[in-house]
C-alpha cells in the first residue's frame, strides 16, 4: 500500500477535541490520593483539560443530612441541613492538578427524591428516581450553585461546564422515568441555575448513542429553555439489550428500557460453575465483547457525529462519553485494538465535534465492581495501578503531532490502514494505523509513504504501539498473568512499556522522502520528521 503527501497540501488547524475533557468513575473518588496522582498524570502527559464524573449528589458524598442519619429517631427528618463539603473536596482535588470539573448533575440524593434507590447498575447506589417536589429540587440546585460561587469565584466558575443528568435514555439504569420526564427535570434544573447566574454554561441531554438531540432542542426552543451546549456520547459497542448503536440518531429516539431478561439466566449459570471461578470470568460471561461478536460499522461515531452537529442548531456539540466498548470487562479495553479506534475515531469526528471525553482515564472504577486484576477490562486509559495502556498512548500520540493537519481527504481514514500528516513550526509528523474492530491474527502489511519535503530531513524518529510497544497487557501475559503486582513490578511495567523513540530508515531523493512501516492488526505508527 502507497501513500504520497504532496508538496502543496492543504493545510487546516487540527481540532484536538479529545484533549477538552475525559471521564472518570463517581465523584467520590476524586476525595482519594491515587485517582488524583493518575488524573494529574493525564492533564500533564496528554494535556486534558477537564474531568467528568458522575453522582456529585449521591449519598455517599453527604450533601443533604438529617437527624435520622445520626440517630434513627421518629421525626428526626424534619431537621436538615445541606453541605456540600465534600463536592469541595473534590473539586479542590482536581483545581490542584491544574484541570477543571465538568459538572454532571446527578443523581438524585434521597432526601429529595420520589422514590428509594431500586437496583440499578452502580454498586454505590445511585438514586435515578425524580424529584419529589420541584420546588424543592430547584433550591437545592441553587444552593449548590451559590456554595461553588463563593468558593471559588465567579470567574473560576464561569469556566465550568453544567450538564444535566446522565443517560437519560437508558430507563432502568440512569433514569427511571420517561423522555418528558427528562425535560421536565432539565427545565427545573436550568432555570434554577440562571437564577443565581446566567452566564453559567447549561446542557444536555446527556444521551447514549446520539440520542434525544432534536427533540430535546426542540422543547428548549418552544419554552424558550438556555441551552449553551448540548452533550451526548457514543460507543461502537454496547451491551446493553434494546440499546442499538447503529443507525441514524432521530430514528433512534424512543425509550430504551434495561431488558434485564435479555441476559443470561444467572441461575442456571451458576449451578454449571466450580466455586473456585472469579467472578470477573462470570461477568465475561455475562457480557460478552461486541466488538469482538459482532460486525459492527467502524465508521458508525463520524455518521451520527455528522448528524448530531446537524441537529444542534449552530450550538456546540460535546461528546461527554465515547470509547470503543461500552462493555465493562472486554478484553479488548486494554489492548491496542482499543487505541487504533481512538487514532481512527478522533481524526474521523474532529471537524464535526467540539469537545470529547474519553470514557475513561482510570481503572480506578467500582460502577459495578472494584475488579483488582491488574488487567480485567476497565475502560481505564490507565490501570488500578496507573500502568498506562496502549490507549493511553493513543491518545498522547495525538497530543504530540502539530497544530496542523494535512488534508489528504476523508478516505485517508477509512481503508484498511489509515493515515494522517500534521506540521507545526518546526517538524511534521506522519500517523499510520491499521484499524480492525476484531483483533484478527493476519500477515504484516507493508505501507510505503513518499512525503514531498523541501531538503532532507535532520532527524527521523519513530513511536509505535503494537505488540511489543506500549503494550503491557501483552506484557502481563507473558509473565503468566500475575494476580497481584508489588509497586516495584509495577513500576518496571511502566518502564518497559513506555513510549520510546526509535530510529527509523528512509530514504531522501529529488525532493521526496520516503520510508516503509509494518503494520500488524491494530497497529499504530507515528514517525516524526524534523
Amino acid at each position: 500500500m502507497k501513500f504520497n503527501i504532496a508538496k502543496n497540501t492543504l493545510l487546516k488547524a487540527f481540532n484536538k477535541h479529545q484533549q477538552f475533557c475525559v471521564g472518570s468513575c463517581h465523584a467520590f473518588m476524586a476525595l482519594r490520593t491515587d485517582y488524583i496522582h493518575q488524573l494529574k498524570t493525564v492533564h500533564d502527559e496528554l494535556g486534558i483539560k477537564y474531568v467528568r464524573f458522575h453522582g456529585i449528589f449521591n449519598d455517599d458524598m453527604n450533601t443533604i443530612c438529617d437527624f435520622t442519619n445520626i440517630f434513627p429517631i421518629p421525626g428526626g427528618e424534619r431537621f436538615r441541613e445541606i453541605s456540600f463539603h465534600r463536592c469541595g473536596i473534590a473539586f479542590d482535588n482536581i483545581l490542584s492538578i491544574g484541570m477543571k470539573p465538568f459538572i454532571e448533575l446527578g443523581f438524585m440524593p434521597s432526601q429529595l427524591a420520589n422514590a428509594p434507590v431500586q437496583g440499578n447498575m452502580t454498586f454505590y447506589g445511585s438514586n435515578v428516581n425524580l424529584p419529589k417536589d420541584y420546588d424543592e429540587w430547584a433550591g437545592y440546585i441553587q444552593e449548590f450553585i451559590r456554595y461553588l460561587i463563593h468558593r471559588y469565584g465567579e470567574k473560576e466558575v464561569l469556566e465550568w461546564y453544567f450538564e444535566v443528568w446522565n443517560e437519560p435514555d437508558l430507563k432502568g439504569v440512569f433514569f427511571n422515568d420517561t423522555k418528558q420526564d427528562y425535560f421536565k427535570l432539565y427545565e427545573a434544573t436550568v432555570n434554577a441555575i440562571k437564577r443565581v447566574h446566567s452566564g453559567l454554561r447549561v446542557g444536555g441531554p446527556s444521551t447514549s448513542g446520539s440520542k434525544w438531540i432534536q427533540s430535546f432542542i426542540t422543547y428548549c426552543k418552544e419554552n424558550k429553555l438556555p441551552l449553551d451546549f448540548v452533550s451526548t456520547h457514543q460507543y461502537a459497542g454496547d451491551p446493553l439489550i434494546g440499546v442499538t448503536d447503529a443507525g441514524d440518531p432521530d430514528l433512534e429516539g424512543a425509550e430504551v428500557s434495561f431488558d434485564k431478561s435479555g441476559f443470561l439466566k444467572i441461575g442456571e449459570l451458576f449451578e454449571k460453575l466450580p466455586e473456585d471461578t472469579k467472578c470477573l470470568d462470570i461477568l465475561r460471561m455475562i457480557f460478552s465483547d461486541p466488538t469482538e461478536t459482532k460486525d459492527l460499522h467502524e465508521n458508525l461515531f463520524r455518521k451520527n457525529a455528522m448528524i448530531a452537529k446537524k441537529q444542534s442548531d449552530g450550538l456546540p456539540l460535546l461528546y461527554t462519553e465515547w470509547n470503543l466498548c461500552a462493555s465493562f470487562s472486554a478484553i479488548s479495553n486494554d489492548t491496542r485494538k482499543a487505541a487504533a479506534y481512538l487514532i481512527k475515531t478522533s481524526l474521523d469526528i474532529e471537524d464535526y465535534v467540539d469537545g470529547s471525553a474519553v470514557w475513561c482515564f482510570s481503572d480506578i472504577f467500582e460502577e459495578l465492581h472494584q475488579f483488582t486484576q491488574e488487567f480485567h477490562g476497565g475502560f481505564g486509559l490507565q490501570t488500578l495501578n496507573g500502568i498506562p495502556k496502549p490507549s493511553f498512548y493513543a491518545l498522547k500520540m495525538l497530543a504530540m503531532v502539530g497544530g496542523n493537519r494535512l488534508d489528504l481527504g476523508a478516505e485517508s481514514t477509512d481503508g484498511e490502514i489509515g493515515i494522517a500528516a500534521f506540521s507545526d513550526e518546526n517538524t511534521k509528523q506522519v500517523l499510520l494505523f491499521r484499524h480492525k474492530m476484531k483483533q484478527l491474527s493476519l500477515p504484516k502489511v507493508t505501507a510505503t509513504v513518499s512525503f514531498e519535503l523541501n531538503k532532507r530531513p535532520a532527524g527521523v524518529t519513530l513511536y509505535r504501539i503494537d505488540d511489543t510497544h506500549c503494550n503491557p497487557y501483552q506484557l502481563w501475559l507473558d509473565e503468566g498473568s500475575p494476580s497481584d503486582l508489588t509497586p516495584s513490578e509495577i513500576e518496571e511495567y511502566k518502564e518497559k512499556t513506555s513510549m520510546k523513540k526509535e530510529k527509523i530508515e528512509f530514504s531522501y531523493e529529488n525532493g521526496v522522502m520516503a520510508f516503509d512501516a509494518m503494520l500488524g492488526v491494530n497497529d499504530i505508527w507515528l514517525i516524526c520528521i524534523e
